[in-house]
């Protein structure tokens, strides 16, 4: 006897929380990223964001990403998903990394008590210069990304 395998949009329904406005993936994940057994005889594991956009849009263009607007990996609400290109993708990250002693993206310690903003772009690192507070070379910070970026939509609004 063949067992019939439930339809890929059924099984992803089954794996979502529409409690909230970002709605959250319950399935396994990887990396922060939800991920689903496609309907393929690879039966491979698809990112469940870029199942989401496919099921309510279409294909994903070609060479073009999945950026989550809201910055929840889990969330595979469409209206906050949009095709990018990988340079706006990047252009869209938001906060600083974890290892971060500024506690600002792109703002590191130059020497003690000395600051430096940076911010890279199409493979150069452009800098700010140095400031005596780590505050102060944010706003030089986010000023050069709006100058430089397309897609930073957080420095746009002025939140973090």
């Amino acid at each position: 006897m063949t067992r019939r395998r439930v339809p890929l949009a059924v099984r992803f329904e089954s794996y979502v929380d529409r409690s909230g406005d970002c709605w959250l993936w319950t399935g396994g994940a990887s990396d922060g990223y939800g991920k689903i057994q496609e309907d393929t005889p690879s039966r491979r594991k698809a990112f469940a964001h870029r199942v989401a956009y496919e099921l309510a849009n279409g294909p994903i263009p070609d060479g073009l990403v999945i950026d989550h607007m809201c910055h929840v990996t889990l969330c595979v609400n469409p209206s906050h998903l949009r095709a990018v290109a990988s340079k706006q993708n990047s252009e869209h990250k938001v906060g600083a990394q974890q290892n971060s002693k500024s506690g600002f993206l792109g703002v590191v310690e130059y020497y003690p008590g000395c600051w430096r903003g940076q911010v890279k772009h199409l493979g150069k690192t452009h800098y700010t210069g140095r400031y005596d507070t780590p505050e102060d070379a944010d706003v030089a910070v986010r000023a050069l990304r709006n100058e430089l970026f397309t897609h930073n939509d957080h420095d746009r609004r002025g939140t973090a």
